[in-house]
């Protein structure tokens, strides 16, 4: 990408003043779409920073971002097997990360989420844990092995903080979330695995609001699902999408594209023959095709991250 918008997106977080930032990684060998973008809940748009590579303030393969108290920006590198850094005003400034299965070394680092103390909680992806560092990169604990008992995980993803300093975590081929203590004691599991309400198929990312009630990223069912705080089925959203500002500025400007579109059925489920979600997915584009990351705003919106569709989607609570 040359210009603003989002190509094969894979993460998002918010700063205090409701800017959003979004993680674009590479896809199939096509660079463009790794950087990061800065943009806000009514389209504007404060430009990109980051781009491909294995240089300082690159990605090669990049999972996820977050933002701490003073906003500084960090991201995770599955590829390069780092935490990269970045000071509010998006001006890179330093790196680390051991690839490894040691004590504070990581292989495939996925989701990172900066906790109340302004310490970094990463899913050590591969090897199967949560482990939390200062912000600097100093190892302070971590919790987890590979299995699927209690507090085991196959392959964590996503994960979130809640304000009372829990942690969720997405635990994605078991098909679960589970809630951790600060400490990394076991609290809880929530959902089971199939495509039925209240199961999970490869949950991708996980986002708690005040009240305790779950928004999880069902990335293999292809939907986003709200659970209660004991973790009960509440809603299931497929996906409602209508075209966005800046879609629509690049359609005046494209007139041909603009009249076929006008002219096109977006919503052909007539002419489905089949009920695999990914088959669906694919082919309506109003709805969710690979979810990939839901956020709260200050605002109490979600916003919901489809990678395929290169775009947001945003569901205001109900009353």
């Amino acid at each position: 990408m040359d210009a603003r918008g989002f190509y094969y997106a894979v993460a998002m977080a918010f700063r205090s003043d409701g800017r959003l930032f979004v993680q674009g990684r590479s896809h199939d060998g096509d660079t463009r779409g790794a950087r990061i973008t800065t943009m806000d809940y009514d389209s504007g748009y404060y430009g990109d920073f980051g781009s491909y590579g294995s240089g300082d303030g690159q990605f090669t393969w990049p999972t996820d971002i977050t933002l701490d108290s003073e906003g500084n920006v960090y991201t995770t590198d599955e590829y390069l097997q780092r935490v990269s850094v970045f000071d509010s005003d998006v001006k890179f400034v330093r790196k680390w990360g051991t690839h490894g299965s040691g004590e504070g070394m990581i292989d495939g680092p996925s989701g990172i989420e900066c906790d109340a103390d302004d310490n970094l909680i990463i899913a050590d992806h591969r090897n199967n844990r949560i482990q939390k560092f200062t912000r600097d990169g100093i190892f302070l604990r971590s919790f987890g092995s590979e299995g699927s008992g209690e507090g085991e995980f196959n392959l964590p993803w996503g994960l979130r903080a809640a304000q009372d300093g829990h942690i969720y975590v997405a635990d994605w081929r078991n098909d679960r979330i589970q809630r951790f203590t600060p400490d990394g004691e076991f609290v809880a599991s929530y959902g089971e695995s199939g495509d039925g309400e209240g199961q999970l198929h490869r949950p991708a990312s996980v986002e708690v609001d005040e009240a305790g009630y779950m928004y999880i990223a069902d990335w293999g069912n292809e939907r986003v699902q709200v659970f209660d705080p004991d973790g009960g089925f509440v809603q299931l959203l497929r996906g409602q999408a209508t075209t966005s500002p800046w879609a629509q500025e690049f359609l005046d400007a494209n007139l041909d594209e603009n009249r076929a579109r006008s002219e096109s059925d977006l919503e052909q489920y007539h002419l489905l023959t089949t009920d695999d979600p990914h088959e669906v997915a694919s082919q309506i584009e109003t709805i969710f095709w690979s979810p990939i990351s839901v956020r709260l705003d200050p605002e109490g919106r979600l916003f919901v991250l489809e990678r395929n569709r290169h775009r947001i989607q945003v569901y205001a609570k109900s009353a």
